[in-house]
Parts: C-alpha cells; structure tokens; sequence
C-alpha cells in the first residue's frame, strides 16, 4: 500500500495547479481523465465556475481554524478527484481553505483515473466515488480518510437510496442545492471531528 500512495504522491499536483490544469483543459473543451464526452466537459466547465466562486466565498469557522491551529506535526492531505464530479467542485475550495490554516498541512492532488491503483485501495462501498482525502504522517501513515461527501449529504444519499432505489437527476439538483446553502459548515465539522480524534488517538 505504501509504495502505491507514495508513487501517487509522486505524481501529485498543489491545489493551485489543479485549477488550472481543469482551466486549462476547459479552453481545449477536454475535461480531465482518458474520458471524454460533451457532458463531462460540461459538467466541468459548471464545476469551474463553483470553484472559482466558492474559492471567494467560502468562509472558515473560528472553531475550524482553532482547530486545525492545534496541529503541530506535518500531514500530507492526498486527494483523488476529477474535473468533471460535482462533489469534488463543492467539496475542494472548502478543503484548500481549511489546508491553508496550517502550514504543517500539506495538500496535494492527483487524478482518479490515472492513479487507478490508489483509488481501488480506498473505495467506498465498492465504488470508485470522489473526491477522496487520505491524511499521511510524515512516515505515509494513514491517519484518516474522508470522503467523498459530508456526513450530512452521505446520510442523505443513504436515505434517498433507500427510498428511491437509486439517485435520479432531481436527488442531483436537490444535493447541489443543499451544497450552497450548507456553504462548507458540514465538510469543516467533519474535519475539526477527524482532527479531533486523530489528536486524541495519539496523545
């Protein structure tokens, strides 16, 4: 397992560069990965402008950045995305700026579809769903995941499931939705939780 996250790490990119690799893609009307089709490429352009938006709004909470200003060791947080998912975009801006709090945080990003290797070690439910964030010690010690949503969307897709069967395009819209009234509150009190009890396991 090691040796496949620290190939990816390798291969990995800052968030900043991420932007603008997506950007970049954007203007050659390609999304990233091997796949490409109309809708992915408009899925990601959509995408690019939550990011850009959300990279301005995006407000961190005085108990987050209390918080993660308790971290004294370095942490590498490695996350799986792709341009083109909706979560990834709503998700991503919020973890940049919880990343940015600390200088011992270390964000790093690389591409599902080319790091298939590194995706198939963190699956959730069998599925290759993103974004996914493995948090490594200084050693490529696994000290949490997350992902590919917040708690909150997470019990929401279960319920829906459960009622429905499967997710359909409203459950999408409605998800979005709830992602910009939610404006990041639920992906940083997943975190500060994490953060929290990874302090605590090693104390």
């Amino acid at each position: 397992m090691k040796n496949i996250i620290e190939k990816s790490l390798e291969n990995s990119i800052s968030y900043l560069e991420y932007r603008l690799l997506v950007s970049n893609l954007l203007l050659e009307n390609k999304a990233t990965g091997p796949e490409q089709s109309e809708a992915l490429t408009n899925y990601s352009l959509l995408n690019d402008k939550r990011m850009k938006r959300l990279d301005k709004t995006i407000k961190i909470t005085e108990e987050t950045i209390q918080e993660f200003q308790k971290i004294t060791e370095p942490q590498t947080w490695l996350v799986i995305t792709e341009g083109w998912c909706g979560d990834a975009a709503q998700n991503l801006p919020v973890i940049s700026k919880i990343a940015d709090i600390n200088s011992k945080i270390n964000l790093k990003i690389v591409l599902r579809d080319e790091n298939l290797e590194l995706m198939d070690l963190f699956l959730t439910n069998g599925g290759r769903s993103i974004p996914k964030l493995i948090a490594l010690d200084t050693e490529n010690n696994i000290l949490f995941t997350w992902g590919p949503r917040p708690t909150v969307a997470t019990n929401m897709v279960i319920d829906y499931k459960a009622k429905n069967g499967s997710l359909d395009a409203q459950f999408k819209q409605d998800l979005q939705v709830w992602y910009n009234k939610d404006k990041g509150k639920s992906v940083q009190k997943d975190f500060t939780d994490l953060v929290k009890n990874t302090i605590l396991n090693t104390i």
